[in-house]
């Protein structure tokens, strides 16, 4: 997606220069034209030579004005791609979230089924042993005082 709108930009500005530079080539011929013109009227007397000043002066307007639409073209293409471009991040940074929020509520309904079952096996763990401890009482307790003297010796070495 992001690089659709990356060609589409660069698209884009390579089409709105190829415009401003038709338009500068075109308006460079015109002037050329009406230069060759003057330096072939120059002798012909003041009144042509005012005609064709101001026709340089026409020409050079019309340039002027074809570079301001070109370049005002560019200048809308372009902001109407960043557009694009800023839709497009927006899209994308909407669906990580979303994506990041249906994974945070897949871990904790994961994270509540594992402590539900964690608390019903050391029940049933509790129960059973509680169970063994009052059907075998004597061995419980030695195994306990068992238990206990291992980790006291365990706890004086360290």
């Amino acid at each position: 997606m992001a690089d659709n709108v990356k060609n589409n930009i660069k698209a884009g500005i390579d089409n709105a220069a190829g415009q401003v530079k038709s338009g500068i080539d075109t308006a460079a011929d015109r002037a050329k034209n009406t230069t060759d013109r003057v330096a072939g009227t120059t002798g012909a007397g003041q009144h042509q030579g005012g005609g064709t000043m101001d026709s340089i002066r026409d020409t050079a307007q019309s340039v002027a004005d074809r570079a301001g639409e070109y370049a005002g073209q560019a200048r809308d293409r372009l902001g109407d791609w960043a557009g694009q471009a800023r839709d497009a991040v927006g899209g994308l940074t909407g669906q990580a979230g979303d994506t990041a929020k249906h994974a945070a509520d897949r871990v904790q309904h994961w994270a509540g089924d594992a402590y539900g079952a964690i608390g019903d096996n050391v029940g049933d763990f509790g129960r059973e042993l509680t169970s063994l401890v009052r059907k075998h009482p004597i061995p419980a307790l030695l195994i306990g005082f068992g238990v206990g003297l291992l980790l006291g010796r365990a706890a004086k070495s360290v």
